[in-house]
């Protein structure tokens, strides 16, 4: 069964990918803002090397309301089970935040395809593109439809939190992406949430950025400016590695960015920030959109060396890594297997299965050595030709 393959062979996989990134030789990820920190010191790159190390295939961050993290192995079928399903007949709906994304695709693509291998048709696709009134608007839309699965990642814990409880008190049955709403309650109003680790992803991402960096220098924080939980956990784990491991590297900047233009918002921000500070070091944002933003800005002032680390692993940030410019490393999450993972939740649930309330899956460090291998990882295909054939040694 796919849902096996995934559960012996991905974490083996994601361990793999994720040495390879810690081995990478100093300095190969981009090039550096200034000549001392071209290298990395034996000291700092062993120290973050060791620190990316430990937390492979390690869960480092809590649910929404502090829950332990439960592996995916817990939603798992057996044959018997998935054999169940099928003779029922379902059909499942997938709410969006957000559609414009490849973390988006790829979690619609694992669902769509555990969907189809478990009889269960999938109705509707809506993205609300971070509109908590359009995606109020979605839910009621697919509630017409009748759907037995509603799979969904909230805009807006509390302005949609009425409208998913009336989904709830209509039973349907509720698996939520990384995010839940307000008031509803685990095991009754919904089955569970399935989330990356995204404060591991935020460490992550640290100690990538603190290695390129040489441990030392200046630095800006594009974060989401948003009651949104997952990217609030990459902040703090960012921030807060950072200022414990890192002392010498100087937060001079933050700035929240609320969209929908993500990318053109991060832009606006860099460009400030380059004329405020034109020495400035590096650039965290929050995910692979503002990211591009950032570039963008940097290539339009000619700060090609600017040093920018990331979340997620999109199209435009694998080529700059592929390519070995300004991106130096990014937490990736695995939002296929995320999908599957959600599918196989909410296929358990119709046999009236329960389940722990978080499940989360392990964050994949990710630089320009391991970026062809770890695209497979993420997102279950060869990387694009566009990506690989960016790709220099």
């Amino acid at each position: 069964m796919m849902l096996r393959r995934l559960r012996w062979v991905a974490p083996l996989a994601v361990a793999a990918v994720a040495l390879t990134a810690c081995a990478s030789e100093p300095g190969e990820t981009a090039p550096a803002a200034s000549e001392e920190s071209e290298t990395p010191t034996s000291d700092v790159a062993a120290r973050a090397d060791e620190a990316l190390e430990m937390v492979t295939g390690q869960i480092l961050a809590r649910g929404p309301h502090g829950e332990e993290p439960s592996p995916a192995s817990v939603a798992d079928l057996t044959e018997y089970e998935v054999e169940q399903i099928q003779g029922l007949g379902a059909t499942a709906a997938i709410v969006l935040h957000y559609g414009g994304n490849d973390w988006a695709t790829a979690q619609v693509a694992g669902l769509r395809a555990r969907f189809e291998e478990l009889g269960i048709e999938v109705v509707a696709v809506t993205d609300a593109d971070f509109d908590p009134g359009q995606q109020v608007s979605d839910i009621e839309t697919v509630m017409a439809m009748d759907p037995d699965i509603i799979v969904s990642i909230p805009t807006d814990p509390v302005a949609t939190a009425a409208a998913y409880k009336a989904a709830a008190d209509a039973g349907i049955k509720l698996v939520f992406m990384d995010n839940v709403p307000n008031d509803l309650v685990a095991g009754t109003d919904y089955v569970s949430a399935v989330s990356a680790d995204n404060y591991g992803n935020g460490v992550v991402s640290a100690h990538l950025m603190a290695k390129a960096m040489n441990g030392q220098g200046t630095l800006g924080i594009i974060y989401h400016e948003a009651d949104f939980f997952v990217t609030q956990q990459r902040y703090d784990g960012f921030r807060t590695t950072i200022e414990e491991e890192y002392p010498e590297i100087e937060i001079v900047e933050e700035q929240g960015i609320a969209g929908p233009d993500f990318a053109g918002d991060a832009q606006a921000v860099t460009d400030a920030w380059l004329t405020q500070h034109p020495d400035l070091d590096g650039i965290w944002a929050v995910w692979d959109v503002p990211a591009e933003g950032v570039m963008a800005a940097a290539r339009s002032a000619g700060r090609t060396d600017l040093m920018i680390a990331t979340e997620d692993l999109g199209t435009n940030v694998a080529i700059a890594l592929a390519k070995g410019e300004m991106v130096v490393g990014l937490g990736a999450q695995v939002p296929y297997d995320q999908g599957v993972t959600e599918a196989n939740l909410a296929g358990g649930a119709l046999l009236g299965k329960s389940y722990p309330p978080y499940v989360a899956l392990a964050s994949v460090p990710v630089t320009h050595d391991n970026v062809l291998e770890a695209w497979e990882i993420v997102y279950h295909t060869a990387p694009p030709a566009e990506v690989a054939d960016s790709f220099v040694d």
